[in-house]
């Protein structure tokens, strides 16, 4: 069971993206433990039902899933389509989806690869957000949250094509805020730097701490280690929150201070 006290989602319902591991699935731990009802999406069913099972055993007392590929309209309208069907109203989105397909010289990237990347990682979260516009206006507004990535800053070495689609979720927040913000719905943006998930594993994962204390060193990182996905969590939480409620356009770097700015 988890050990947040605060409640600051009653009564909210949210829907998370790519949600059955790390990141994704921290944030749909963390707004279901304060209260919001959640729904979790993935591209595989057993991920999404091993998911189910491990959060309402974390205390996520209304939590739903279902299969969704987001770069598929039927499926992103679908999975509006259950939300509403589950809990009769949409307050939050997490964009938390992202694919990296290739590893290696951006000159090398085929054209359906680039395609590939820009219809996952970018589209796909700009047609949700259309989606759920008009249900977010029914109830007097709601909150938008994309999940860039550091590298939409400083582009890594192999996954600079990756790192530019990230970039662009850095434009298309700002992008959004300005147009959504008069309609009482606040965009933001996280920028997680190298954290401790399976999609990152081949950066971290050689001999445990030492490893890791290594790549924290390498890239610059002040505090000295790589970051949790339930530091990435709260950091979400406070941003689709009332006590953000007077940030929007923003896109917050979780990075160990490696890109702190004056």
């Amino acid at each position: 069971m988890s050990s947040i006290k605060c409640h600051r989602f009653e009564g909210k319902v949210a829907i998370v993206t790519a949600a059955t591991k790390g990141i994704g699935l921290a944030i749909a731990e963390r707004l279901g433990v304060e209260g919001a009802s959640v729904v979790i999406s993935s591209r595989s069913q057993e991920n999404v039902n091993e998911s189910l099972v491990y959060l309402r055993g974390r205390g996520v007392k209304k939590v739903e899933g279902m299969v969704c590929h987001v770069a598929k309209d039927d499926h992103r309208k679908a999975l509006i389509d259950f939300t509403l069907s589950k809990f009769g109203r949409i307050d939050i989105l997490i964009n938390n989806h992202g694919i990296n397909p290739v590893f290696g010289d951006m000159m090398d990237v085929s054209e359906s690869v680039w395609d590939k990347l820009f219809e996952t990682n970018v589209k796909a979260g700009f047609l949700l957000t259309k989606l759920v516009m008009p249900h977010m206006l029914k109830v007097g507004g709601g909150n938008v949250l994309f999940n860039a990535s550091f590298g939409g800053y400083k582009s890594f070495k192999g996954i600079a094509a990756y790192s530019v689609t990230k970039t662009t979720l850095l434009g298309l927040t700002k992008a959004l805020s300005d147009e959504l913000a008069p309609k009482g719905i606040r965009v933001n943006c996280i920028a997680p730097g190298v954290i401790k998930t399976k999609m990152s594993k081949a950066m971290w994962d050689g001999n445990g701490e030492e490893s890791q204390k290594d790549l924290a060193t390498a890239m610059d990182t002040p505090l000295g280690r790589i970051g949790t996905p339930e530091e990435c969590a709260g950091t979400v939480a406070f941003l689709v929150s009332e006590d953000a409620s007077y940030i929007t356009g923003e896109t917050v770097v979780i990075n160990g201070g490696g890109h702190a700015r004056l």
